[in-house]
């Protein structure tokens, strides 16, 4: 498995569009996606400057979308 790379929120929403996310909402600093065909769906903390600790973004790609890291890298 490859490492993951230090993505900023920017990169992350782009990449789950690419997945076939689309945006649902958002409150605040939190953004929503939601996948239409999956009904799956995950928040990614919007803090511009700021990147998205490994853990998260792991938690992110694996537990909430269920995509693997490499899919989620090729669509990177």
């Amino acid at each position: 498995m490859k490492t993951l790379p230090a993505l900023n929120a920017k990169q992350i929403i782009k990449t789950l569009k690419k997945l076939g996310f689309v945006k649902d909402r958002q409150k605040g600093s939190h953004l929503v996606l939601i996948n239409p065909n999956t009904n799956r769906r995950t928040v990614v903390p919007v803090h511009f400057g700021k990147t998205i600790k490994k853990p998260l973004l792991k938690s992110i790609i694996e537990n909430d979308c269920r995509v693997s890291v490499k899919e989620f890298l090729s669509a990177l």
